[in-house]
């Protein structure tokens, strides 16, 4: 089975769906969101093995969000790698816990290779 991603980013349908299709093609099971609210939700029903998270979205930013879940205890501990137009916050990204922080635009090599050392198992090749 393959490991399960959320894509949590505001920006536009199309960058959820370029960074959706570079992990989907890696065999990886992508679910996304526009805000920290709507990936809230998503996660209480559905917990995903990792979190690739905007930092800046309305309502909710990224580090809000992430630190909603981490003070959930029937939540697990799930790595979160924070994506960002500006690099200023990586310190806060690590006091949460998060396992990367990858800055836009994401090349998409870097983004799987960053994404395979922290999910259990990596991705499962299609084909």
């Amino acid at each position: 089975m393959a490991a399960k991603i959320l894509v949590v980013d505001d920006d536009d349908d199309s960058l959820r769906e370029l960074l959706r299709m570079h992990l989907a093609s890696a065999g990886y099971e992508v679910s996304t969101a526009n805000d920290g609210i709507s990936a809230g939700y998503q996660v209480l029903k559905n917990p995903p093995e990792l979190i690739l998270s905007d930092v800046n979205m309305p309502h909710m930013d990224g580090f809000e969000f992430v630190a909603a879940l981490k003070a959930d205890a029937t939540l697990p501990n799930i790595p979160v790698i924070f994506l960002t137009s500006v690099e200023d916050g990586e310190h806060r990204g690590k006091e949460l816990g998060a396992v990367g922080y990858l800055t836009k635009p994401v090349r998409a090599d870097r983004l799987l290779e960053l994404v395979a050392k922290h999910v259990p198992g990596g991705a499962i090749p299609i084909g």
